[in-house]
């Protein structure tokens, strides 16, 4: 099962700089549902999440696979 997490450009001068969204307690907030991290994600940040959706600025927020090799390396540990 993939886990999602939050990711998002803080930095306007730096476009390739993509940083994890973390909750209270600095750790790495994760997901088991693509809806619910994208419904965290407008929660947290709704202006860059509105202006992305309007078209008004470039992608700034992201929701991506926590770990996109889990399955593979599930399959190697049985």
């Amino acid at each position: 099962m993939a886990t999602y997490k939050l990711q998002v450009q803080l930095n306007e001068q730096r476009a390739d700089e993509w940083r994890d969204v973390v909750g209270d307690h600095n750790e790495v907030l994760i997901f088991t549902s693509e809806a619910t991290a994208r419904a965290k994600l407008a929660e947290l940040y709704p202006v860059l999440v509105r202006m992305e959706e309007l078209g008004a600025d470039r992608k700034r927020t992201r929701v991506v696979i926590a770990n996109p090799y889990a399955d593979i390396d599930k399959e190697k540990e049985e």
